[in-house]
């Protein structure tokens, strides 16, 4: 099951990789692709098909034995983007030297310091001219091999970077991409790299530079993700926040059969910077799809509504684990810790979407799975942030609870998470979707 986690981790980068991974896994266990434009048509019991929202956000359901409006819906949540960095238009910058920096800017709340001086790549879609205008086509990049750095000042320039050093977003942390050997490849060694790997990667195509229109293209870690710890315990990877979330929920649907509730996996895009896009928590798109199939049901407007009363979401997104050098910054008595469990998640100003009856829900869930369960709520002094769950239900009024597996180092190049928090999510999971 780990090394299933960890080879998902290597192959997805970015959020499009992610969701083209994920959908191929769900095309292959007999889900059927739609397209949103399309009638939606008749759906019956133990119809499965999936929906992609800008490459970047899917939608899986499984049609229960039931009517939703009789059953309502089974939801897991949670979000394929991680701060990283986007490369910006007219990204080169040549330097002395013909060495050529890549101008970035931050998305999302990366730990910044945690990008220097390690191999990184550069992953995304590349958007090339179609026959039509309007519907130009879309290819994926992940370029498998170191390409960029961002390197440190040295110690001697600054002797103070032991003490904590200010970044600037604009200066600090450019990665270098290489050194000019040709005229030829001034302002042209990004394009270069990106026309090679195309056409090198996509069979019988020869794409020149006039064909690329535009491309969102960002930074990731070129190094693997792995086990370590005495016992392999532990997993040392990027965007465990939240793709191990999002691997968790699709591992249950493909190990769930069709029961009396129709089974809903909903992963977004843009939970880093706010959800608010057309492929966010904050869009109306998945009330939409959920209207359609109720109303494809029972041809009324009030089969949504009802269904909506009797479902139930779960909001994945990771939690804070225990850090032993740091037991100050965490709740002296709800500090959950590596390995303990998922953890429901808890907020007074109304951050996360748990309370008292979705917390009993999801607690009794783990007690049926077999699973132990942990608590997070933050340190009443040390600022928290927020996730989808609360976003979601201001557009789709659902019970639901927040929740995560625990992870260290959330929102670094590489995050900390346990081996068999991973296996217990799974099993909780499943359950909930059975």
């Amino acid at each position: 099951m780990i090394k299933r986690l960890l080879s998902f981790l290597d192959a997805s980068p970015v959020n499009f990789l992610a969701v083209k991974n994920i959908a191929d896994t769900l095309a292959a266990n007999g889900f059927r692709r739609i397209d949103p434009a399309l009638p939606l048509g008749e759906v019956k019991s133990g119809d499965r098909f999936f929906i992609t929202k800008n490459d970047s956000s899917i939608y899986a359901f499984r049609i229960g034995n039931k009517p939703i409006a009789d059953a309502g819906f089974h939801m897991i949540c949670a979000h394929c983007d991680s701060p990283t960095f986007r490369i910006k238009p007219n990204a080169e910058m040549l330097t002395e030297g013909g060495i050529v920096k890549l101008n970035t800017e931050v998305y999302g709340g990366p730990i910044m310091s945690t990008w220097f001086d390690r191999p990184l790549t550069l992953a995304g879609r590349v958007i090339v001219r179609g026959e039509d205008v309007m519907q130009p086509e879309t290819l994926l990049l992940h370029i498998k091999r170191p390409l960029l750095q961002i390197s440190n000042l040295a110690i001697h320039f600054n002797r103070q970077v032991n003490d904590g050093v200010a970044l600037s977003k604009q200066k600090d942390v450019l990665p270098l991409l290489g050194q000019i050997t040709s005229q030829l490849e001034t302002g042209n060694l990004l394009m270069n790299v990106i026309l090679e790997e195309l056409n090198s990667t996509i069979a019988d195509c020869q794409f020149c530079a006039k064909d690329v229109l535009d491309f969102d293209l960002y930074l990731a870690d070129a190094t693997p993700a792995c086990t370590f710890g005495v016992h392999n315990e532990f997993i040392s990877s990027g965007r465990l926040d939240d793709l191990s979330m999002c691997y968790a929920g699709l591992e249950a649907l493909i190990a769930s059969d069709t029961t009396d509730t129709t089974q809903v996996l909903a992963l977004f895009d843009n939970e880093e910077t706010g959800s608010q896009t057309k492929q966010g928590a904050g869009s109306p798109f998945l009330a939409y799809i959920l209207k359609r199939i109720a109303m494809s049901q029972s041809h009324t407007e009030e089969a949504y509504y009802q269904a909506v009363e009797r479902a139930f979401m779960i909001s994945a997104d990771n939690a804070h684990a225990w850090h032993p050098n740091y037991p100050e910054k965490y709740d002296p008595t709800n500090h959950p810790m590596l390995g303990g469990g998922p953890v429901i998640k808890f907020n007074a100003a109304q951050k996360y979407a748990s309370d008292a009856v979705s917390a009993a829900v999801f607690a009794g869930l783990c007690e049926k799975a077999g699973v132990p369960c942990q608590r997070f709520v933050n340190h009443s002094d040390v600022a928290g942030g927020s996730t989808l769950g609360n976003i979601l239900a201001s557009s789709i009024p659902l019970r639901g609870v927040d929740m995560g597996n625990a992870i260290l180092a959330m929102h670094s190049c590489r995050e900390t998470g346990s081996v068999v928090d991973h296996e217990y999510c799974v099993k909780v999971f499943t359950e909930f979707f059975s």
